[in-house]
């Protein structure tokens, strides 16, 4: 169940291989769903925005990736009560992350003649949620939890105190690591300007 609704709704439909000698006279529709009983908001320090500013492009390796410097948003979850709640990590430049697309990259976005310009890595650190230090935990699918500080757009993230499984929070405080790379200058037309634009989206889930 996602922050932008309070009810789930799902349709159910089986299908077979093959079609029957007649037609069945009924048939079934289940809708289930949820209503939460308290509600979550979440915000980063600066809007989400991390300005790289303009990046001289004889400062970028030329035949390898360029690392450019690391930095920190901060990042508040806050609840009417204690709730069981996930952090669902969306790529909105998907396809765009150079070196091939992985479940940590987050694309930078397509140059003019659709070069990959990079790609950045997120992490969730310091993390302290009703005045205890809470540790990252995530799972894809109906897998189990496991820990990792890493945000995946193939994972939902939660948080834990000695546990394996997620903690109900009401205030949880944490940083956001933003690692962005560029790709080697060789394979980028640097003749002109080129907009870096990274772009995801942090959706939360209730458990």
């Amino acid at each position: 169940m996602h922050k932008t609704t309070s009810i789930t709704l799902i349709t159910l439909a089986w299908l077979s291989g093959a079609m029957p000698a007649q037609a069945a006279s009924t048939v079934d529709l289940g809708v289930s769903g949820r209503i939460t009983p308290s509600a979550c908001e979440a915000g980063l320090s600066n809007g989400g925005l991390y300005d790289l500013g303009k990046i001289a492009s004889r400062d970028l390796n030329a035949d390898q990736t360029t690392p450019l410097p690391i930095h920190r948003l901060q990042l508040t979850i806050s609840c009417e009560a204690l709730t069981l709640v996930a952090l669902e990590p969306g790529d909105n430049r998907l396809g765009s992350g150079y070196g091939g697309d992985q479940p940590y990259k987050f694309g930078l976005g397509l140059t003019h003649t659709n070069q990959k310009l990079g790609y950045m890595t997120l992490r969730v650190l310091a993390i302290v949620a009703d005045g205890r230090d809470m540790q990252p935990i995530a799972k894809t699918g109906e897998a189990t939890w496991a820990p990792t500080a890493i945000l995946s757009h193939h994972t939902l993230t939660a948080f834990h105190a000695g546990s394996s499984a997620p903690t109900p929070i009401q205030r949880l405080d944490a940083d956001v690591e933003i690692t962005p790379t560029l790709a080697p200058a060789n394979t980028l037309p640097l003749e002109t300007q080129v907009p870096i634009d990274g772009f995801m989206t942090l959706t939360m889930t209730y458990l």
